[in-house]
């Protein structure tokens, strides 16, 4: 297989990855504080034929584009106003902390519920925990209130303190499914987050536009097609030399 094919041929399955990510953020953009998947492009050289070239004396050998790695778009969505007074949206750093099935999970999503023996849960029914670990219990009866702190009161009187927290690096956090995120690294320790706003009866969209992904969509699927054409030129090049090299023997 000739450099040219090589090439189009892996710029062509990094292009697949790249419409599998676009897809998969297409498919949560109706999701209360979903952060986008990016890609990150590299250039591959095989070990092999990295170790049979002298680059004193000769050029490099041929390279392949790739997706390195995917990586996750931290930065604010629009807030949005619903009204409910169980949603709560976070204006700056921080993530609320939930129970997961395994461990802390944490989430933009702030889209609340109240389970019937009014606990504070998330749509998924993970519990929201509260400063110190605990879930949060309120009374089903009574107004909810939350501040700008994160503080939440009921009848006049604080009845708990979501646990707000941010991260000095947000890459040591993966994502588990959806809207939420868990650490990698299990020596980190979560930081509370004294500059995060809560905004009661507000929910963070997606951070990204469907406008954006439809032309990012269009580019990628361009590009694909660009080199799905160069391969074609490089099989057509090869059977014209092919004949060429018959006919002069």
């Amino acid at each position: 297989m000739d450099a040219l094919t090589i090439s189009a041929a892996s710029g062509m399955k990094a292009r697949m990855e790249a419409l599998e990510m676009l897809a998969n953020n297409i498919a949560n953009q109706a999701s209360a504080g979903y952060k986008a998947d990016r890609e990150f492009y590299s250039l591959y050289i095989s070990p092999e034929a990295l170790a049979s070239v002298d680059a004193s004396v000769a050029p490099l050998p041929p390279t392949a584009p790739v997706i390195e790695r995917h990586w996750t778009d931290f930065t604010q969505g629009s807030l949005q106003t619903t009204g409910n007074p169980l949603h709560v949206a976070i204006q700056g750093k921080g993530f609320f902390t939930v129970a997961g099935p395994a461990g802390p999970l944490y989430t933009r999503n702030g889209s609340f519920q109240l389970s019937r023996a009014g606990q504070l849960q998330t749509l998924d029914g993970f519990a929201v925990q509260g400063t110190g670990g605990q879930p949060i219990q309120l009374n089903p009866a009574q107004t909810v209130e939350i501040t700008a702190t994160g503080a939440i009161r009921q009848g006049g009187a604080a009845v708990a303190q979501l646990a707000i927290v941010e991260f000095q690096q947000p890459d040591h956090l993966a994502k588990h499914s959806g809207t939420y995120f868990q650490l990698s690294d299990p020596g980190i320790t979560p930081q509370a987050a004294p500059d995060a706003v809560a905004h009661q009866g507000k929910l963070e969209g997606a951070n990204f536009t469907p406008a954006e992904s439809a032309v990012r969509l269009v580019t990628v699927m361009r590009q694909f097609e660009m080199l799905q054409k160069a391969i074609q030129i490089s099989s057509e090049m090869s059977r014209k030399s092919e004949e060429v090299a018959r006919v002069g023997s």
